[in-house]
């Protein structure tokens, strides 16, 4: 256990901030309730993250909840994101999710790709 992360089997982790963020997306929607993390191939690195709201849990995913935020990921997804920490940035730069990804040989300047 580390300060500000909950985690769930070591799979993911989740920082007080990602899911502080993700509490702000989710108030703005009147129909979705979770944030859904996608591995799928393409990007300049071979893999690439997709984020989007959601209110529907499909078979097989699985559910990651941390100070009232919900994070899902499908089953092929979660093989890929094991032992990952979700944060979120806020600089005059950028403001993004960015994923800390053990399972990463490399990634690419812009964090959103990655090769295994």
């Amino acid at each position: 256990f580390i300060f500000g992360v909950y985690t769930i089997m070591n799979e993911i982790e989740i920082t007080d901030f990602a899911a502080k963020h993700i509490l702000k997306l989710i108030s703005a929607e009147i129909d979705n309730d979770a944030l859904r993390i996608e591995v799928k191939g393409g990007g300049c690195s071979g893999f690439q993250y997709e984020y989007s709201l959601t209110n529907e849990m499909e078979p097989g995913d699985h559910e990651f909840k941390h100070n009232g935020a919900r994070v899902l990921v499908d089953n092929i997804s979660i093989n890929y994101l094991k032992g990952s920490t979700i944060d979120y940035t806020d600089s005059l730069i950028e403001s993004s999710f960015k994923i800390s990804n053990p399972n990463a040989s490399s990634s690419c300047g812009c964090g959103v790709s990655f090769t295994i």
